[in-house]
């Protein structure tokens, strides 16, 4: 799926803690982490706008991408 039909006009849902990071699934149903290195003195919401988390979102697509493709090797 392409990110930007990820993120538009959609949203996130926390859904655990777990590893040193909150874990977010997106309305399609794509789980990512956001590291509490990354955190900061920042609010994280319960839900909130799919955009707002795109770089982490971007992030884990890329992470996957590259496990499945080692993978596949």
């Amino acid at each position: 799926m392409n990110i930007k039909d990820m993120v538009k006009n959609k949203n996130v849902k926390f859904e655990y803690c777990r590893d040193n990071s909150l874990w977010y699934k997106t309305d399609c149903g794509f789980l990512f982490p956001v590291p509490f290195s990354e955190i900061g003195t920042a609010t994280f919401k319960s839900e909130d706008k799919a955009i707002f988390f795109m770089r982490w979102i971007r992030k884990y697509m890329e992470e996957c991408s590259k496990y499945e493709i080692e993978s596949k090797s």
